[in-house]
């Protein structure tokens, strides 16, 4: 097997004032919601700053819901029809495996032969079954990783792409180039871990970032598939219950754990138009509370007058001549490059400016040998 090279890129500045700051602060979610008690305005709009549910003028508000948020937009158009909440910062769990596949299907080739280590073969919670042994494709790893979530393989698919460390680190440089403040990826499965967080509206600019790649959606809108195994195949079926349930459904992606409770994206598409609804921290059975928020949202779309708006991503770096990635965006006075969770290193950065270092070095597969071992803990 060999050894997987990417080419390394430049840093990417922006500068707050003018490109959006995070809605809440940076302190941990414990099991529930954080905000922040200052005047910064709302990604996406100052209605959006709001912890309760935030209707459009003339529109029946959308069904009730056990969620303590949710966020409904267009993802064509970008516009949030409704939201409760969508900047609270609560636990993803499973739902941020879309950030994991947002910031590695375009680096990793698809036809690459992976053996995954002892590590990956053991994680905890849902897993596919992975052995230490060289029989699946990165493609292979993606269509499980989002058909079932599974753990191992969002563990492979990180040493594949040079290490945990490197890919937290891509996965938090990705989030912010979203402008998905709210999020920090301690893990690239979503298993609870102290610091680790999203949002609503969050989930909703990652889900539309997918969406927007062909991969992506293939995964996610697929039913059923075949797996490989040391004797052949099996067939793995996609968790999103919706996807036979609801006319149109498209994907994308559920998520539990006992700490962060049930958490989903979703996207249908009707008449040419899709709508993605997020929902975060539910403590039941959503399927239906969410086909009546999708309900509403085909109801909405293009009727009311937006509570908000779904931000475009940052612009890329632009390569000089030389290699060497230089920012489109205006150069301010201060720097750094950030840890593998995000945060700053070097002290922080001054007021108003968020600074990311997307530094990619070249690597390669660990390979080791182990046992598989399951434990409680669960991410699905």
């Amino acid at each position: 097997m060999g050894i997987r090279h990417v080419a390394p890129v430049g840093v990417l500045l922006a500068a707050s004032a003018l490109l959006g700051v995070p809605a809440h602060a940076d302190n941990e979610p414990v099991g529930g919601t954080t905000h922040s008690a200052g005047s910064r305005a709302p990604v996406g709009g100052t209605a959006l700053g709001s912890r309760g549910i935030v209707t459009p003028a003339g529109m029946k508000a959308p069904p009730k819901t056990a969620a303590k948020a949710y966020v409904i937009a267009d993802a064509e158009t970008g516009q949030v029809l409704a939201a409760k909440d969508p900047h609270g910062r609560y636990l993803p769990a499973s739902t941020l495996k879309t950030l994991t596949a947002v910031t590695l299907i375009p680096k990793l080739d698809k036809a690459m032969k992976v053996r995954p280590s002892s590590r990956a073969v053991n994680e905890e919670g849902s897993a596919v079954g992975l052995v230490t042994k060289p029989l699946y494709t990165v493609d292979d790893l993606f269509k499980a990783l989002l058909l079932v979530s599974g753990n191992d393989c969002a563990m492979a698919l990180a040493e594949a792409n040079g290490g945990l460390d490197k890919t937290l680190r891509e996965m938090n440089a990705e989030a912010r180039r979203l402008q998905a403040f709210d999020t920090v990826a301690k893990t690239p499965s979503g298993l609870d871990k102290p610091g680790q967080s999203s949002s609503a509206y969050d989930l909703a600019l990652i889900a539309r970032a997918g969406l927007a790649n062909r991969d992506f959606q293939r995964y996610t809108s697929t039913k059923t598939g075949k797996f490989p195994a040391p004797k052949g195949y099996y067939e793995i079926g996609n968790h999103n219950k919706l996807l036979w349930r609801y006319k149109g459904m498209i994907g994308v992606k559920n998520g539990w754990t006992s700490k962060a409770l049930g958490s989903f994206v979703g996207a249908a598409r009707r008449d040419g138009h899709t709508i993605i609804v997020t929902i975060m921290r539910h403590d039941g059975y959503f399927w239906d509370e969410v086909a009546g928020l999708l309900d509403w949202g085909f109801a909405a779309r293009g009727r009311v007058t937006p509570v908000g708006t779904l931000v475009d991503p940052l612009p890329e770096a632009a390569p000089t001549p030389t290699g060497q990635a230089v920012p489109r965006t205006p150069q301010v006075a201060r720097s750094t490059t950030p840890r593998a969770d995000g945060s700053p290193a070097g002290g922080g950065v001054s007021p108003g400016v968020y600074a990311i270092g997307a530094g990619l070095l070249g690597g390669g597969v660990l390979l080791v040998y182990g046992l598989r071992r399951r434990s409680r803990g669960r991410s699905s």
